[in-house]
């Protein structure tokens, strides 16, 4: 079947119900003048958070400058709020556009959040280039926000001469007939931003491109309708590309660097053949196998798993292996896990608008239907499960010539060891496929996750899914299920650096008692005699309480026995005496989760270091941190700001941990893809400057023993299969085509981590 046949029903159903649309593309939009601040008046309907504003007279009337305290605050924000909650309900579709000047030579990435009076919130990002000034517009309710394609961010779905904001999270699409306010957020960035602020306008799209989801991907998986630098054209273009990279390659570490990358022109210090840690010179260090001191700086997520993408179209279910309940590997840490040929005969569309996304897909007679895969389950979607396609492996079996995976797969990794050691990076980060693990050539970390039909309990914000009862005993076997597993492929090598173990974990979050306790909290709510985790509650607060009328005395409640308290039991209102003891119990479940970890690493993997969970910053906690630090070697986090900042990392005096940073990325929209990930720069150029920047306030951290990258390859396009991340964060591209100015801010970085952190 021609896949430019298949018209996206649903999609062209809605377009053809619009009165308001049109497949012409040109610029339609009504405008109407919201705050101009040409008086007192508009001044005062902006709130200040750790922020100064005054009017400024300029050719073209007054406009807001507003300075942001961001270098002594972890937050600094301004809030647009109306004297009453704007009404945009007569408009059949409502966007919010504002000019935002920035003065300085720094570019700002800004959290814009739009609530309504339902205190549901909308989150976008943009980033304001340094020396600019431009209208960026916040879509609200538009054809794009209503449409799941499975993409993080969905491409424009009308054509505008605004800067777009990238659509993060929270409600697509807020009560345009109550928009209460609009607060725009600077968060962990390491200098005193200003911005300038005028002619905030409604603005109300009238036409749509009913085709702004069709034919967007190329046959090398790229944006079909977006010329960007270093795009693919060509196979030989591919090879040529190649060829000549391959000449620049060097496989060895720097010259200053030991065998395992430690700092060689430095102090040697006891060698005992794994790595490990110590406090040297007042700074945290990992130390190499052979007593050199060892800086992880690093490219995590180096493996096939997460390069595919959905198809929209899939097998009959009969065909399909289903998950093993003992399997414990991830749905989305396994490779491409390709449908069976019996299946072939039984592939069908099952998502229009994905199929129509693409211009190409193989025959599956085809070689390139080797880079074909699939997908049981999904994170979040367009399709619940589904044929997966990955264009990166593809274009690798194009530009090395072969689809033997065998051979593929050796050429894949020869090439990615050498370009660490070309870019001087000192080992890769997490997620490394384990295939790299016996290779011998660059230090690296293993990984497993803990799952399996153990009981769960909710922490009221499951992201990633629903936290693990750690007291029922099926929770331990599984760990140790995980944990022989990632010993059998570390095989005592030491080359492995540590081991993480989960990752984000949701495990409270610091937003107000009800989010810091809400294991505590779902805990309670279950029956004792059902429920693990509650009974061992139940058992601690009898030692905290000697009787239940001396905890009705502190709870406020009326628990006639013990017993009582066992039944389901739901919180009201959280009293201090109950905060203090639900941040013991969370302690006393946190101390067990790591402490089984802990125990079974050190029975089955002694000589490697426990790397820690890695610690989402929007999930943890003081009683969770202060846990881990009890029982794992380093402390790691995942943290997507524009660097460390203070007071915010005050945490690390508290705990006098070693500490490692295991996410963070920068992206823009100069790539081709629709969105530039978490953290937004203003071109490749700038991509490499806010990783410096970054990676240096990390260096100079006496806590911190290293920092990875996320991720080694952009997310596919139209988003990788598990989640739709789309994110341009690679250090190469979907047709491993290297982000030159990237790499070369890194090589400057790597070159003096050792001496600029232990000068």
């Amino acid at each position: 079947m021609k896949l430019d046949s298949i018209k996206p029903l649903a999609l062209t159903i809605f377009i053809l119900a619009c009165s308001a649309c049109s497949n012409s593309l040109p610029t339609q939009a009504t405008d109407s003048l919201l705050i101009d601040f040409e008086n007192d008046t508009d001044k005062k309907l902006i709130l200040l958070e750790n922020a100064q504003a005054k009017l400024q007279s300029n050719a073209n009337g007054q406009s807001l400058v507003i300075k942001l305290a961001s270098t002594d605050h972890h937050d600094a924000s301004f809030t647009i709020q109306p004297a009453k909650p704007w009404d945009f309900s007569q408009y059949q579709n409502a966007a919010i556009a504002l000019d935002i000047k920035n003065p300085s030579s720094s570019s700002t990435h800004v959290y814009i959040y739009t609530y309504d009076t339902h205190n549901a919130f909308q989150l976008r990002n943009v980033v304001i280039p340094a020396n600019s000034n431009n209208s960026y517009l916040i879509e609200l309710k538009s054809l794009g926000l209503q449409v799941n394609s499975g993409i993080r961010n969905n491409p424009p779905s009308w054509q505008h001469d605004y800067v777009h904001t990238i659509w993060r999270g929270g409600v697509k699409q807020p009560d345009i007939g109550a928009i209460s306010k609009i607060k725009f957020l600077v968060s962990g960035v390491l200098e005193n931003k200003t911005l300038e602020i005028d002619n905030i306008k409604l603005v109300e799209p009238k036409q749509f491109d009913e085709n702004f989801l069709t034919g967007i991907v190329d046959k090398f998986g790229q944006n079909a309708k977006q010329e960007f630098e270093r795009k693919v054209h060509s196979v030989e273009e591919l090879q040529a590309f190649s060829q000549q990279e391959q000449q620049t390659l060097v496989d060895h570490p720097l010259p200053s660097r030991s065998k395992f990358n430690g700092w060689a022109d430095g102090p040697k210090l006891k060698a005992t053949g794994f790595y490990r840690t110590e406090k040297y010179q007042g700074k945290w260090s990992i130390v190499d196998p052979e007593g050199y001191l060892f800086f992880s700086n690093g490219i995590a997520n180096i493996r096939m798993a997460n390069t595919s993408t959905i198809t929209g179209y899939d097998f009959d279910k009969k065909f399909i292996k289903q998950r093993d309940p003992q399997d414990y590997t991830p749905e989305d840490s396994i490779g491409l896990n390709r449908a069976p040929d019996s299946a072939i005969a039984s592939r069908h569309v099952s998502s229009a608008i994905r199929a129509n996304m693409f211009t190409w897909l193989p025959s599956y007679q085809s070689e390139e239907a080797a880079s074909f895969g699939y997908r049981r389950e999904v994170h979040t979607g367009a399709i619940e499960h589904g044929e997966t396609y990955s264009f990166y492996r593809a274009n690798l079996a194009r530009k090395y010539q072969t689809n033997d995976e065998a051979l593929l797969m050796e050429k894949w990794r020869d090439t990615t060891i050498k370009r660490m050691h070309t870019w001087g990076f000192t080992s890769f980060g997490n997620w490394v496929d384990p295939s790299y693990y016996q290779l011998n050539r660059l230090p690296y970390f293993a990984n497993g996750w803990i799952i399996g039909d153990f009981k769960t309990v909710s922490s009221g914000n499951d992201y990633w899914g629903a936290m693990p009862d750690v007291f029922d005993p099926v929770f331990a076997q599984k760990a140790e299920v995980t944990v022989k597993q990632i010993a059998n492929e570390v095989q005592n090598n030491p080359w492995c650096v540590g081991v993480f173990i989960d990752n984000e974990k949701s495990w409270g979050s610091e937003w107000g008692p009800t989010a810091q306790y809400g294991i505590v909290i779902n805990a309670l709510t279950k029956q004792a005699s059902e429920s693990p985790i509650k009974q061992s509650f139940v058992t601690e607060l009898k030692q905290r309480y000697a009787s239940i009328s001396q905890l009705n005395s502190a709870w406020q409640s009326n628990f006639t026995s013990w017993q009582q308290l066992e039944a389901p039991y739901t919180v009201d209102v959280i009293s201090d005496a109950m905060q203090q003891d639900f941040s013991a119990l969370l302690y006393h479940y946190a101390n067990k989760y790591f402490s089984i970890v802990a125990n079974l690493l050190e029975q089955h993997m002694p000589n490697h270091m426990y790397m820690g969970p890695r610690f989402a910053h929007w999930a943890m906690t003081p009683e969770v941190r202060k846990a881990a630090a009890k029982w794992v070697d380093v402390m790691s986090y995942n943290y997507y700001r524009e660097g460390i900042d203070q007071p915010y990392w005050d945490i690390l005096t508290e705990l006098d941990m070693p500490s490692i940073i295991g996410e963070f990325h920068n992206g823009s929209m100069d790539s081709g893809l629709f969105n530039p990930g978490l953290i937004h720069a203003t071109n490749q150029a700038d991509r490499g400057k806010k990783y410096q920047e970054y990676m240096y306030s990390v260096i100079d951290n006496p806590y911190f023993v290293g920092a990875h990258w996320f991720q080694y390859i952009d997310s596919p396009l139209t988003g990788r299969a598990y989640d739709g991340e789309n994110y341009n964060v690679g250090f190469v591209n979907v047709a491993d085509v290297p982000y030159q100015p990237l790499v070369d801010a890194a090589k400057e970085v790597n070159q003096t981590i050792y001496t600029r952190r232990f000068k």
